[in-house]
């Protein structure tokens, strides 16, 4: 057990009971955590109710059939590239028919780094209900186990904020 789990159970129970709320569906997009977002989610009961579909596109040939990334966007700039995660949570969340989806590539290690892109290196795609993208980039610290639980939960942080966003813009119409 990871000393991060409690804090991505927090995550994902927040998220639920803020997209429970709404109404919404959120979907995955996942790499280097191997479908670990998604296990997060269906950590919480009654997780069905606003989560139906995640996708683990661990292969770049998985993320352009399953995702619609395109192969040459792929080439161009990597698999962990903001570019990759931008197409990856658009896909997602199109393929999925969700409201949200957040999309995750990185380099989990202890293997795979290098000077442009170290082990620890994530990038991050939500696809949000207003149609907007937003991205980032982080360096997680730690072996393959605390990157990809680092990486969980700022996925699932992240959605919570965006999640609690789309609420609040709710209310102000």
């Amino acid at each position: 057990m990871s000393h991060y789990d409690p804090l991505i159970d927090s995550a994902a129970a927040r998220l639920g009971k803020v997209l429970e709320q709404l109404g919404l569906q959120v979907s995955t997009a996942e790499s280097c955590t191997g479908g670990g977002i998604a296990e997060a989610i269906t950590r919480v009961a009654g997780s069905s109710r606003w989560f139906e579909t995640g996708f683990v596109t661990y292969a770049n040939a998985s993320k352009s059939r399953w995702l619609g990334v395109d192969a040459e966007v792929i080439d161009a700039h990597g698999a962990v590239s903001e570019p990759v995660v931008r197409a990856m949570a658009s896909g997602a969340k199109e393929a999925a028919g969700a409201a949200m989806a957040v999309a995750v590539s990185g380099i989990a290690g202890p293997d795979g780094g290098s000077a442009e892109k170290p082990v620890g290196t994530v990038w991050f795609g939500w696809a949000l209900a207003d149609g907007s993208v937003v991205s980032e980039c982080k360096r997680f610290q730690g072996g393959r186990r605390e990157v990809r639980a680092q990486t969980v939960l700022h996925a699932l942080e992240r959605l919570v904020k965006e999640a609690q966003q789309q609420a609040a813009n709710r209310l102000s119409v």
